[in-house]
């Protein structure tokens, strides 16, 4: 009878300690996900609020290695003890054949109780799960941190017999590329969220773009004789929407000075006399600061903010001018177009009826990317006539097309070598053949 119950209370004793070890097997399994899914910026936010888990959860995971490490050692342990005990009261109760049903037992407890559904629980509700968990975990980092050493010291030393970096030396993921696949992932109805993606992705883009691909062309850019009379200059400063104007003298590559709209009212009020025409127009208007067009917009939006510029010329290896670029301009670069009450709206793009776009051939690549969601490449051009150029290697005629990226080009109109207007099908449905060559195809206008 005693022998009965010793025997009983045996089983008892090693049943609850299989079920105890299935739990902190799931423990482990669960506060892997967790911690690995809980979002970053959720716990830095509370971390700032003074939420001590969330520092704690932060912590733990700056040191992602020795956290996984420690989940896998305590998660292997608790797993092998488990299925130990399991095989050894089995074996004492139906002899050869308790290590089959332990194997198969022990295999669904494991795989439902201390796997899936933990990880499914935590992966639902991975914040808070996180925040639950981070404690002990932090607990159990301390009290596994020489075995997780010692496991890590072994693994980095058998990889590197066979030419393979170590633990402690793999790289992780970009930052940037992470943002930019979060970003990508922000989806939501409405026209917003894809103007907030294009503000996010252009932020990340600012490092990247040159100042050659968002400045205004040196045809387009416009400037006053500073050898004109003052009315002349005058008349041409409020006949321009634009409140800075480069000046100058001879050459119009020669720029000599920025006059600036309110400087010269100022000059004019301030002026002794009545005989304006002894004002130097040169002494009122501002050095002119000169960049080359290969500057990123970061650093240039950084220097305009420590020179408190608001414009700059840009120049290519030569000193020779190609444009000028604004404060404005980068920013427009960020939010979109700002326009003011003075600012001449020309987007130079018309949707058609037909899914088409007739576009001017001075729109930039970027633009249209930005405001359309396309994906046409800019590395090599900067406006939509740049890249028919870049691409066909030809100067084209006035309704020839071409198909490259998957869209359709057709060439409307032209001035002189310069593509002013052509019509673009995006993804034509009709048209066969790879998009990923470039092919042409002469038609009638």
């Amino acid at each position: 009878m005693f022998e009965i119950f010793h025997i009983a209370q045996s089983l008892i004793a090693n049943i609850t300690a299989i079920i105890a070890l299935l739990f902190l097997s799931a423990f482990f399994s669960g506060s892997e996900t967790a911690l690995t899914a809980a979002s970053q910026a959720r716990l830095h936010q509370l971390s700032l609020r003074g939420n001590r888990r969330a520092s704690t959860v932060l912590r733990l995971r700056r040191r992602n290695d020795t956290l996984i490490g420690t989940i896998l050692i305590g998660n292997n342990i608790t797993n092998i003890a488990a299925s130990a005990l399991a095989t050894s009261v089995l074996i004492s109760l139906f002899d050869d054949a308790g290590v089959a049903y332990a194997m198969v037992g022990m295999t669904v407890l494991v795989v439902i109780f201390a796997e899936v559904l933990p990880k499914t629980f935590a992966i639902n509700n991975a914040d808070r799960s996180a925040l639950a968990v981070g404690p002990a975990i932090r607990v159990f980092v301390w009290l596994f941190q020489p075995l997780s050493i010692a496991t890590r010291f072994v693994v980095n030393f058998l990889l590197r017999m066979f030419g393979i970096k170590g633990l402690s030396s793999l790289e992780q993921q970009e930052r940037e590329e992470e943002l930019r696949g979060l970003i990508e992932l922000h989806t939501g109805p409405g026209p917003d969220v894809s103007e907030e993606r294009a503000m996010l992705r252009s932020i990340l883009d600012l490092g990247e773009v040159t100042v050659e691909e968002i400045m205004t062309h040196r045809s387009s850019v416009s400037m006053i004789n500073a050898d004109l009379p003052l009315e002349e200059i005058l008349d041409e400063l409020l006949e321009s929407p634009f409140t800075r104007l480069p000046l100058y003298r001879g050459d119009p590559d020669e720029i000599i000075g920025i006059l600036h709209g309110k400087a010269l009212l100022r000059a004019i009020r301030g002026f002794p006399g009545e005989n304006m025409a002894d004002l130097d127009i040169v002494e009122v208007a501002n050095e002119p600061w000169f960049i080359p067009e290969s500057s990123n917009l970061l650093d240039q939006l950084q220097a305009f903010r420590a020179r408190k510029e608001h414009f700059a010329v840009v120049v290519d290896e030569y000193g020779t001018l190609q444009g000028v670029v604004t404060l404005e301009d980068i920013l427009e670069e960020i939010v979109g177009n700002i326009d003011d009450e003075n600012d001449v709206s020309v987007s130079g793009v018309r949707p058609q009826p037909d899914g088409s776009f007739l576009i001017n051939g001075s729109v930039t690549l970027r633009d249209l990317n930005r405001d359309y969601e396309w994906n046409l490449p800019d590395e090599e051009a900067s406006t939509i006539a740049g890249l028919i150029l870049h691409e066909a290697r030809i100067i084209p005629d006035v309704g020839q097309e071409f198909i490259f990226y998957s869209f359709r080009f057709r060439i409307l109109r032209k001035h002189r070598n310069q593509i002013t207007q052509l019509r673009v099908w995006p993804r034509p449905k009709q048209i066969s053949g790879s998009y990923d060559e470039v092919t042409t195809d002469q038609v009638k206008p």
